[in-house]
């Protein structure tokens, strides 16, 4: 795979490829992404990531790339590099601006994709502890996949010093909201539910396509109700990982329905 981005309407090496020292999006986060799951050169659920795009875009008073043209880019990038199986990391900021919070009243947005080869393994269970940070399900931004991205990197480096692989936020509603990365599904007396947004979840698109398929329901769970969890998984637009733990609390890892979900959001 060669070392080639899209930006800005272009395809560029990565070594020409510019962004200016004054973009808002590299000194105040203003901004967005989505990672787009390829598979077999093809992105089979790109229509939902760029409705999710536009959707943010709009939260954001940030004018959506057109969706012909990055339609369009994904062909040429996944062209160009040779992508056969992996991600496209999809960047969209206010482009430059002057110093201050106050944006330019006509923004000139930076668009960045950037082409990543993995394949689809299956990793191996992990255990999570709760973190100290929030998620606020009431403010506008939770919908949005932003660059601001620090409670989950704190949060992660929290649980990796407690020798954990990862953490569980909390909204601040007091329930449980996400992963660092990654949505939650939980099993409770037999039925897999998933936090709504209203306590802080991200509205991932594996999370949107589980729950239109019938495989999970919305439901909030606090703390304290960990305890009746008999399973959980993490689930993104890449993955879908098993858990082994949350906190001293451990799970079973129900391996027919683990092989279900991978089914249902990989197969294609």
């Amino acid at each position: 795979m060669s070392a080639t981005v899209w930006l800005n309407g272009r395809l560029l090496g990565i070594t020409d490829a510019y962004i200016a020292p004054n973009d808002r999006g590299f000194l105040l986060s203003d901004g967005l992404f989505e990672t787009i799951r390829v598979a077999n050169g093809q992105t089979p659920h790109l229509t939902r990531h760029l409705t999710r795009l536009e959707e943010g875009c709009a939260i954001l008073r940030l004018p959506a790339p057109d969706r012909m043209l990055l339609t369009q880019a994904v062909s040429d990038l996944v062209h160009a590099t040779n992508l056969s199986d992996g991600s496209l990391r999809l960047t969209v900021t206010r482009g430059t601006g002057p110093r201050g919070l106050v944006p330019p009243a006509m923004p000139n947005p930076t668009v960045l994709m950037q082409g990543t080869a993995s394949t689809m393994t299956v990793s191996a269970p992990v255990r999570l502890g709760l973190s100290r940070y929030r998620r606020d399900g009431d403010s506008p931004l939770a919908r949005v996949k932003s660059l601001a991205f620090l409670p989950s990197i704190m949060s992660r480096m929290e649980a990796s010093a407690a020798g954990l692989d990862d953490a569980l936020l909390l909204g601040t509603t007091g329930a449980v909201a996400e992963a660092s990365a990654a949505n939650i599904l939980f099993l409770r007396e037999g039925r897999l539910h998933t936090p709504p947004i209203h306590d802080g979840a991200l509205p991932g698109t594996s999370r949107a396509r589980l729950l239109e398929g019938g495989f999970c329901t919305e439901c909030s769970l606090l703390p304290e109700d960990l305890k009746t969890v008999t399973g959980a998984w993490l689930v993104n637009a890449l993955s879908l990982t098993a858990v082994s733990g949350i906190d001293e609390h451990g799970l079973s890892l129900h391996e027919a329905l683990d092989r279900r979900l991978r089914e249902f959001l990989f197969s294609a």
